[in-house]
């Protein structure tokens, strides 16, 4: 028990260092692009007809920020999230977290709805694909793990809203009906984005799903194989503690490693198939926040989908410590 807590530690201070120097490399990433937000600004003026002399230039990058050094702003702007002050968006004057708070919790609950669902889902179908391999079942198994994987999100979302409109006559988009847009978060608004955010969770839990399923299938077929199961069996071992207590333990364990990618992979994919299903997540605001060059609205949103990823790293690793008792000995023998 002492080993682990130093191994969760030690994860810890690592985080920690991580976390600032992905801010680093964000900050510094969102300002490569040639030009910034006044530059933009001042073209749309022109674009206009408004004539826009050298002072108006200098007084709008003042006004924005923009007129001072790249490390005295990523200075202010750390300072900032240590208080809890994520800045001012460029685009509407108003702070970064009213901006991105109303997004923040329907983007974290639909991943992790589409991240159990991907695991409840795929791992049972894996397993059935795997003991009973070249079945008709096998089979329909792994043609949808081909097609799902070789099949982009964003057109299975296109499929999903036509077939909702000219099949069933409904409007499948959105993640709230009309009658709640303007509502402020009660029950029956949660109950309301529930019952609609089903087909989302599928277009968007596609790919990863068949890509589970591959993997679960090919290594629990690998494990079946290797001796020690014919030993178990020989020995007596009934079948369904054999395959749970050792083969699917094992087989489980590369997909347990990649817990920490799949949650900014889902926040990837979300961004296109947000913009075509109209739902309110952090994606298409960071697409929106990048193209108009609001530099702290895009650094906030890509540092979050940043510290998930790290976040997710960590569970995947406290889970390995879990399940895997290589990782326990490795880690008793390091402490």
């Amino acid at each position: 028990m002492n080993s682990f807590f130093l191994f969760a530690g030690k994860r810890l201070v690592s985080i920690l260092v991580t976390i600032f120097a992905v801010s680093i490399v964000v900050f510094a990433v969102i300002d490569l692009p040639p030009g910034d937000f006044a530059s933009s600004k001042i073209a749309e003026l022109q674009a206009m007809g408004q004539t826009v002399d050298p002072q108006m230039i200098y007084t709008l990058r003042e006004m924005y920020g923009l007129d001072k050094p790249l490390l005295e702003r990523y200075a202010n702007w750390m300072m900032g999230l240590m208080t809890g002050d994520l800045g001012i968006s460029l685009t509407n004057s108003q702070p970064v977290w009213d901006t991105i708070e109303p997004r923040v919790w329907p983007t974290v609950c639909l991943a992790l709805a589409v991240f159990f669902f991907q695991f409840l889902v795929a791992i049972p179908i894996g397993m059935y694909s795997a003991l009973r391999q070249y079945s008709f079942g096998d089979y329909i198994a792994t043609v949808f793990g081909f097609i799902g994987m070789a099949t982009p999100n964003f057109v299975i979302a296109i499929v999903a809203l036509l077939i909702g409109y000219y099949s069933f006559d409904t409007v499948v988009s959105g993640l709230y009906s009309e009658a709640y847009l303007d509502q402020p978060m009660s029950w029956a608004k949660f109950m309301d984005a529930a019952s609609r955010s089903w087909i989302y969770i599928l277009v968007v839990g596609t790919a990863g799903l068949a890509g589970i399923i591959r993997i679960m299938r090919a290594n629990l077929l690998d494990e079946l194989k290797k001796p020690y199961v014919k030993t178990a069996r020989a020995k007596g071992q009934s079948e369904a503690r054999l395959i749970m207590k050792y083969p699917v333990r094992i087989a489980i364990l590369p997909i347990v490693s990649t817990i920490g990618w799949m949650l900014p992979a889902l926040l990837g994919a979300d961004i296109i198939v947000s913009q075509v299903m109209n739902i309110p997540t952090l994606g298409p605001l960071m697409l929106s926040a990048l193209r108009s060059q609001d530099m702290y609205v895009a650094g906030d949103v890509l540092l979050i989908m940043s510290i998930l990823t790290i976040i997710g790293t960590l569970i995947s690793d406290l889970l390995l410590y879990w399940v895997d008792p290589r990782v326990r000995v490795g880690v008793s023998k390091e402490f």
